[in-house]
This record gives structure tokens, C-alpha cells and sequence, in this order.
């Protein structure tokens, strides 16, 4: 799970992680961001806020990234 490098001292519980993994998973494969560490840390901390904040549907939090991003990516509906 890739995106736990980035939570440094974030206190999840294991699904809210697998959960957030998922959707930043998602968001790197579809934004292209594998050879790019910027690109995926501000994924990263941006999924890690929107989690903090309450959302925890992977599929949400990938939308709104995408969004925020000025991409879709075929993603589904508005979060």
C-alpha cells in the first residue's frame, strides 16, 4: 500500500487505508504520476485530507481528486 509512506504520524484504522490506498492507486494509474513523487505525495496528502474530513467511498475520493486535477478520467459522477 504505497500511500502509507505518506501518512507519517495519521492515525487510520486498516479499512480507511485500504480504502484510501485504493483511490490513490487510482488517481496515480489514470494521472500517469508512476515516475513522478511530487505528483504522488500531493495525491497522496490530498486523499489523506479529504479522508481526515470525513469521505471514505475510494471511488469519491478518486472523482474528486481527478476533479480538483482538471481530469475525469471516465470517472463516475460528481463526489
Amino acid at each position: 500500500m504505497p500511500i502509507k509512506r505518506y501518512l507519517e504520524d495519521n492515525v487510520f484504522a486498516p479499512d480507511d487505508i485500504r480504502m484510501m490506498s485504493m483511490a490513490f492507486e487510482d488517481v496515480c494509474r489514470i494521472l500517469k504520476a508512476d515516475g513522478d513523487p511530487k505528483a504522488k505525495e500531493v495525491i497522496a496528502v490530498r486523499i489523506i485530507e479529504l479522508t481526515r474530513r470525513g469521505q471514505r467511498d475510494p471511488a469519491k475520493l478518486r472523482d474528486r481528486v481527478l476533479r480538483e486535477a482538471g481530469e475525469d478520467g471516465g470517472a463516475s459522477a460528481p463526489a
